[in-house]
């Protein structure tokens, strides 16, 4: 689940285990993307609208529905946690005790072992799981100090589960009675068995690679470094909004933003206004702005960074803006908020941690639990995609320099400038775009209005999935005003079957950039949960005075992508929890229903059925939808490269570096960068490195090549329906059907490539992906 992050994923359990490490992750995600966080099962059942009148006064406590967001402080979070791991501590005391009295047969039970330390962590879950969540949406230092403060005695709480050994030697002897017996535990029932065999699987896997073989020093010593691990990795996080919150760049000359997008100057100024205001809180009068006038104020923030990367002629302001994103939390900026030594100390503890279990490196440890058999298999694969990449993004790069040089001026002449620089190159590029095609952002905004993008996607999966998604807000509480509540319901029979919550727009002073589904509440036959109910949070453009979100297309198909990652959660038919939705699935896999939706974008129904202008009502004109699909793969060779190198840059650091070597992290990004980007080096003072939240902060850690793997496995599974023909409604419902009910309904309790192999017939082959991008 980018899958985003609040907090560090933990290395402990899959499944039932790791859906408790929330403490350590966030949700499945893309740009930002932080780690995607295997939330905890919690009890919740129905939303209320109000809590019942003997409802706890700690509405943490209060679990019979869904998070009371509107009563919820900070205050509350120690008390709940106090009480709640006490009372976790005795109940699964209790359960240890019986499994190591129970006699083998009955200690060979899975009904007796995994619902029911499912059961156990699940009132905890519930309040980790809202506290993360908060933690990314609604930051504050009252939040942040009691987070921290209680993240050491839920980290010990899954540690102990981790490094259980009568849990270990109960599930061992529920395989071995299984590897033992040829009949069907459930006797009709092949899916269901599947779920628990690969519930115990998961498991046991983790509880491996947790350090449940470990002993005496060596034992204490990993708790110790996986505690720390979790206090580095809140707090890289935590220096890296810092670092984007305390950026401000102010521009009072109207000349100075001449051509730049009506969005792009309606937004800088009403940052302006947000932070007038907020400087002086206790002034009476709004500070006067005017869009076209000014002031205005960039940030760092992403729909105002981009717009200032793409849009502002202005070079030196670009390039200040550029420097001020690309040292985010090193040692450029506040040493307090310097994340070099965080992420100098992450990978020698990662090291060491690996050692202890008997891997060469992190990187070896993190595929132990995925799909792909090795780093050097991921390297394969990506040298595959390089190999027609890299002659696509050189050719992409002169186009665009010519194009800057023709029309830039003295200061792009071969004389002064050698070659174009970092601030340049999106700048020139966006140029290029327009010059191709006749068509810019800003002509294409007017019509992807938010609420309209909305009805578009909910449209789209009512024609291919058969399910109904109804607003309705007003049925439980939320965080923000901005936050919408939406129900799915099963088209055929009108059965509510999900929920989600949405939170679309960039709010820098609080919340975390990117975008990310997390889970509120998991699917589980063990706690009597049918009904499960997520978090789709966005950074896009926020509506402006009357106008609405007025969405960039990039916007649009982020939406798309985090609604995929949603509806793998929320149309699960796994019964256990373990591997219901997303939990269970290998990370290399999860990105696959988010990526597949984002082909949609470039599907005529779907488009058509929410491509209109927000004034007029008047469709897309057709000549701009036939220029919107020419520009899909515009710049598909750089991108491709941008991607491979932060692959293989994050391969490298959890195997080949040597933290304590002569080599630093960023000798490394230049090694990499040389090989995968050699057109575009970074500059000596660039420090992406500092607020790489994936890898530092989130769950893809030796994973970020995730990406890219099961990108071969979303175009290949959209070639399904290009096969079948995207104009034959009929087929195209058919094919629907079958993704739903293969990838979107057997979650983790399936092996992802079978997964695969249910619904496409074969294994997947990157040809598809290739000719998506335009580079076959």
């Amino acid at each position: 689940m980018r899958i985003s992050s609040t907090a560090v994923m933990s290395v402990a359990l899959s499944a039932t285990l790791a859906k408790s490490a929330k403490a350590f992750g966030m949700g499945v995600s893309r740009t930002a993307r932080r780690g995607i966080p295997l939330a905890m099962v919690s009890t919740a059942t129905e939303s209320t609208d109000a809590a019942p009148a003997d409802a706890p006064s700690n509405p943490l406590l209060d679990q019979a529905g869904l998070p009371r967001f509107a009563s919820i402080e900070p205050s509350h979070l120690t008390p709940a946690v106090t009480d709640l791991l006490a009372k976790l501590d005795a109940d699964f005391a209790s359960l240890e005790e019986k499994l190591s009295s129970s006699s083998s047969a009955s200690a060979s039970d899975f009904d007796d072992v995994l619902p029911a330390v499912e059961r156990i962590q699940s009132p905890l879950g519930y309040v980790w799981g809202v506290a993360g969540h908060l933690n990314g949406v609604k930051n504050g230092d009252e939040l942040r100090e009691a987070y921290e403060k209680n993240q050491p005695g839920v980290v010990q709480a899954m540690t102990r589960f981790s490094q259980s050994r009568p849990l270990y030697d109960a599930l061992k002897g529920i395989e071995a009675s299984w590897e033992a017996s040829s009949a069907s535990e459930s006797g009709d029932d092949d899916f269901y068995t599947n779920q628990k065999r690969r519930a115990v699987e998961g498991n046991l896997r983790s509880m491996t690679l947790g350090g449940v073989g470990l002993e005496g020093e060596r034992k204490e010593r990993f708790n110790e470094m996986r505690m720390r691990l979790a206090e580095l990795s809140t707090k890289f996080g935590n220096n890296v909004l810092d670092a984007t919150k305390a950026y401000g760049l102010t521009i009072e000359d109207p000349a100075e933003v001449e051509g730049v997008p009506a969005s792009a100057r309606a937004m800088w100024a009403q940052a302006y206004k947000m932070h007038a205001m907020s400087e002086n809180p206790d002034g009476d009068d709004e500070p006067n702005v005017d869009a076209e006038k000014g002031p205005w104020r960039i940030t760092l923030d992403g729909p105002s960074y981009v717009a200032v990367l793409s849009h502002l002629p202005n070079r030196e302001y670009r390039e200040k803006v550029y420097r001020a994103y690309l040292t985010r939390a090193s040692e450029m900026g506040d040493e307090a908020k310097n994340n070099v030594p965080l992420i100098n100390e992450i990978l020698k503890i990662k090291n060491e941690m690996s050692a202890m279990l008997g891997f060469e490196n992190y990187a070896e440890q993190s595929l132990a639990q995925k799909m792909a058999p090795s780093p050097q298999a991921v390297a394969e694969l990506t040298d595959l995609i390089a190999d027609r990449a890299l002659p696509a993004a050189a050719k992409e790069l002169e186009e665009i320099t010519a194009l800057a040089r023709e029309r830039g001026g003295d200061e792009y002449s071969e004389d002064n400038l050698e070659k174009l620089m970092p601030w340049d190159t999106t700048f020139w590029s966006e140029r290029l775009k327009e010059t191709k095609f006749d068509l810019t952002e800003e002509e294409l905004r007017p019509y992807f209005a938010l609420p309209a993008v909305l009805d578009g996607m909910f449209g789209l999966v009512r024609r291919i999935f058969d399910v109904e998604v109804v607003a309705a807000d007003g049925e439980a509480e939320v965080w923000h005003p901005d936050v919408r509540f939406f129900n799915v319901k099963d088209a055929s029979t009108g059965k509510r079957i999900a929920s989600f919550y949405l939170d679309p727009f960039s709010r820098p002073a609080d919340k975390r950039g990117g975008a990310w589904m997390d889970v509120c509440i998991g699917k589980s036959e063990a706690c009597e949960r049918d009904v499960p109910v997520a978090y789709l949070t966005c950074n896009g453009s926020p509506p402006v005075g009357d106008t609405p979100s007025l969405m960039t297309f990039r916007e649009v198909e982020t939406l798309f992508h985090e609604f995929g990652h949603g509806l793998q959660h929320m149309l699960t038919e796994a019964s256990v929890g373990d591997v219901a939705g997303i939990n269970g699935v290998e990370w290399d896999a999860v990105e696959l229903p988010s990526q597949f939706m984002e082909n949609w974008c470039y599907d005529k129904p779907t488009v058509y059925g929410f491509a209109r202008h927000y004034e007029t009502g008047e469709p897309l004109p057709e000549e701009m939808f036939e220029k919107l699909k020419e520009q899909k793969t515009y710049g598909a060779g750089m991108m491709a490269c941008r991607q491979l190198y932060f692959g293989q840059l994050d391969m490298e650091l959890h195997s080949s570096y040597d933290p304590e070597g002569d080599e630093t992290i960023f000798d490394v990004q230049r090694r990499v960068a040389a090989k995968y980007v050699p057109y575009s080096m970074p500059l000596d003072e660039d420090r992406f490195l500092c607020s790489f939240g994936h890898i530092f902060g989130g769950g893809y850690a030796a994973g970020y090549y995730s990406y890219k793997w099961a990108e071969v496995m979303s175009a290949d599974a959209f070639g399904a329906f290009e096969d079948a023909g995207l104009d034959d409604e009929d087929k195209v419902k058919e094919v629907g059907m079958k993704f739903r009910e293969t990838v979107l309904s057997l979650g983790g309790g399936v092996e992802p490539m079978e997964v695969f192999k249910r619904f496409r017939g074969r294994e997947p082959t990157p040809d598809a992906l290739l000719r998506h991008n335009g580079l076959m």
